[in-house]
């Protein structure tokens, strides 16, 4: 008999934020990376989108094109030694929902995988926090113990839509029966997949999707996590532009 699965996407689904944003916080700590390129590159997209005037994607595009830049002839122990510091220190920042259906998959024996945009080196920390089945994040190329500056992403649609087609065959899972859980619209061809979809705290795109959907529509949980309430919501809730 086939097996049932539970797709998680990581952050802003189960971590609260975004852990490539922690580990390149991590690097200008330790003076690995010069944080004048944060001030100059970054810190306007984060300005706004803190202040609610400008767009979360927006801010993690920018950040992620300089910190692909900032990663770019590091050797692989300073970005291990950080990557555990951020494990450490942040890796419990999670939503109570979240981890409580990862505990709940594992206790009925699914198999629970991760497939996350963050790089790789942090995916498999956080799956190993975590006790999970399997994971795959976005994978930073090394030569010689040093980043080249070629990544293979995970964080858009398409590469999580080939992710899943790949673990489908190494378990040998039923889809029509099995979970995703994900934040943005990288996730929505997750949620398609599977018989169970769960959107938590969606983005406004995401929401939209799923609410043009037919299948969808009809299918997925809304999940919102603020404080210490979680909410369930229907995918048909009123968007409202402000």
């Amino acid at each position: 008999m086939a097996n049932v699965a539970a797709f998680f996407d990581i952050d802003g689904t189960l971590y609260r934020d975004s852990l490539m944003v922690e580990h390149f916080k991590k690097l200008i700590k330790y003076d690995i990376v010069d944080q004048k390129a944060w001030f100059e590159h970054a810190r306007d997209t984060f300005m706004n989108w803190d202040k609610r005037q400008g767009n979360y994607d927006d801010y993690l595009d920018d950040v992620c094109e300089l910190y692909v830049k900032s990663l770019l002839g590091l050797d692989k122990t300073c970005i291990d030694f950080t990557s555990d510091q951020v494990i450490k220190l942040k890796s419990d920042r999670v939503y109570k929902y979240t981890r409580s259906r990862i505990k709940w998959h594992l206790d009925n024996k699914h198999i629970v995988i991760f497939i996350s945009g963050s790089p790789n080196f942090l995916v498999e920390k956080m799956a190993m926090k975590y006790e999970v089945t399997d994971f795959l994040g976005s994978d930073y190329v090394f030569e010689n113990g040093v980043f080249n500056g070629t990544v293979i992403p995970m964080w858009d649609s398409k590469s999580k839509n080939t992710a899943i087609d790949s673990f489908v065959k190494k378990y040998d899972i039923d889809l029509t029966k099995s979970f995703a859980y994900g934040d943005t619209n990288g996730d929505i061809n997750m949620l398609r997949r599977v018989g169970n979809p769960i959107a938590i705290n969606p983005t406004k795109e995401l929401l939209a999707h799923i609410s043009n959907d037919e299948n969808l529509v009809n299918n997925t949980q809304i999940i919102v996590e603020r404080k210490d309430i979680v909410y369930s919501l229907s995918p048909n809730v009123n968007i409202f532009d402000v």
